[in-house]
Parts: structure tokens; sequence; C-alpha cells
């Protein structure tokens, strides 16, 4: 008689600060046998395990590694050796869950492992837990509206084209603009030239220790941006 394979539970544990994680996603930590997070291959730091481990200290949680890379060969590889490790559980009958900082389905590593696992067992159940993104906290704590009205609302991540982020302002009356250690200073420069430079708002770190909120666009440089970094752009203006 064949074992039921097991849930793979696609879980958003929120922005980093372990207050905003669902009671949803929660209740399922604390019944799945076995847990997963991702992690840098070049460190095992992550921030979605600290959230689990600041209310479930005890949880077995076990670290895939996921490459901070562009090549393509040896990021398929990563994704199908994850995939395969994920599998392990599921096919013996074990449940198992992926956390991930925000949402698993807004610029996250989930979505990779998601794809190939699904190609690889395409009747495998997956149950996706939606989490508050950084972008959603950190206009809270800026006291930003992201969007009223009929305005628009663009998401970019890490604009490497100053050509093109020109463009999204042109036509978006709202912009958020994550990972913007990669290009800050042609970004600022950017909205230099846009004059958006004082409709916009930085915040970094949101919920973690050392959050910051800065509005002088012009006392940053890239140096000073860490990883967690975004910037929240208003044709309107910043403020309520």
């Amino acid at each position: 008689m064949s074992t039921k394979r097991g849930v793979l539970y696609g879980i958003g544990v929120g922005p980093g600060d372990p207050d905003l994680i669902t009671v949803k996603a929660l209740d399922i930590l604390k019944r799945v046998p076995h847990i997963f997070a991702a992690a840098s291959s070049k460190n095992e730091y992550s921030l979605a395990q600290n959230v689990v481990l600041k209310h479930l200290p005890d949880a077995q949680v076990e670290q895939l590694s996921f490459p901070m890379t562009k090549d393509k060969d040896t990021l398929v590889s990563a994704w199908k050796a994850n995939a395969n490790r994920t599998l392990e559980f599921l096919n013996s009958g074990t449940d198992a869950a992926f956390v991930t900082l925000g949402d698993p389905m807004t610029y996250s590593t989930f979505s990779y492992l998601h794809r190939t696992i699904k190609q690889m067992v395409p009747d495998l159940r997956v149950i996706i837990v939606p989490g508050v993104t950084s972008y959603h906290a950190a206009a809270s704590l800026a006291c930003t509206p992201l969007a009223e009205g009929e305005e628009s609302f663009h998401l970019v991540s890490g604009v490497r084209n100053p050509s093109r982020l020109r463009e999204i302002l042109e036509t978006s009356e709202n912009v958020v603009v994550l990972k913007t250690y990669r290009s800050f200073d042609d970004i600022r420069r950017t909205l230099e030239e846009s004059n958006l430079v004082d409709r916009a708002v930085c915040v970094m770190r949101c919920g973690l220790e050392g959050e910051t909120v800065l509005q002088d666009l012009r006392s940053l440089t890239s140096e000073q941006m860490p990883y967690l970094s975004l910037i929240i752009v208003k044709r309107k203006g910043i403020g309520p």
C-alpha cells in the first residue's frame, strides 16, 4: 500500500518583526513536522528562521541554500537539489513548510522552489499562506499611504537601469523600489532629475533592530544602505 504524499506549505512570516506573523501561519508551523527556511549559500543566517524560533524556540528548522548569483545553471541546480530534499519528506507522507520573509508570492525564494517541485510532481498538494510584505510594513511605519482613490501603484525590485525607473516614475503616482542597496546612488540621482527626491522616503531594516525612516535621501549613499531597504515615492508628496 503506497504512502500518501505530504502537503507542502509555503508560509510568509512577515517582514522580520516576529509580531507580524499571521495567526494562520503560526498555527500551521506549530503542527507541521518539518520546517525549511532559505539561506544564502554564503552564510547560515535566516531572518525567516529567526521569526519562527521567536515563537517556537524548540522548532527544528532546516536551512536550504539558495546561491546569490545570476548564473542560470547554478540556480537551476540549487532549485532542483532543494526540491529533492523537500520531496524526501513529502514522499514519506510527512507534511513540510517552507518559511519566507514577507509574502511567498512576491519576490520570494519560495516561488522558485514551488515551480521546480511542481514540475517534478504536478499533483503535489501545496497550500500557500500569505504574509505581511516589507513595503506594507514600511508604509505603515512611515505613515504613508501606498495608493488612494484611482491612483496607480508600481512595485519594482533592485532597479539597475535608471532610464527604466524614470519611465515608471512618469506613469505611476506611487512607486516602491525594493532592495535599493544595489544601486541607491543611481536611484537618488534619477529622483533628483525627476524632481521627486523630496517626495520620497527611505525605510531601512523595517521591523528589525535599527529600523530607520529617512526623508532626506540626499544624505545617503549606497555604502550606507543595508540589504533590507526600500524607497517609497509619491508624486503628490510624502505624508498623511
